[in-house]
């Protein structure tokens, strides 16, 4: 079986950073794109970042400029750093990954992490 394991999160006040991890364990061939998304209370999930095995990141104009997204392909993990943090980054914090194994690709996602941003 492929898990996916969170890690930070938390309370911060605005204009503070936090980091999130997510480490992909299992068996699997590889492991294409990596990405974080959330999720807020009353609103859909959306994709906050991604980045590709080859290291192409994409971001959503809420968090350009404030958040990076980085991978270790060794390591099979995926790191989000939040700066600058605003109240409406609040939510639960999904790290998703595609991929590959003997049942084919697919989707896989983490166990959510809340980050919530309030003074």
């Amino acid at each position: 079986q492929v898990h996916l394991v969170e890690s930070g999160g938390g309370l911060m006040q605005p204009g503070g950073s936090l980091r999130l991890s997510c480490a992909a364990s299992g068996i699997f061939f590889g492991i294409n794109v990596m990405g974080w998304y959330r999720q807020a209370p009353g609103k859909q999930r959306e994709l906050v970042a991604g980045i590709t095995s080859d290291g192409t990141t994409n971001y959503a104009d809420s968090v350009k400029g404030r958040f990076t997204i980085s991978r270790d392909n060794a390591k099979n993990t995926v790191s989000l750093l939040m700066n600058s943090l605003k109240p409406e980054d609040t939510a639960v914090y999904y790290c998703n990954s595609y991929i590959r194994g003997w049942g084919g690709a697919r989707d896989y996602w983490g166990q959510g992490t809340q980050v919530t941003v309030s003074s």
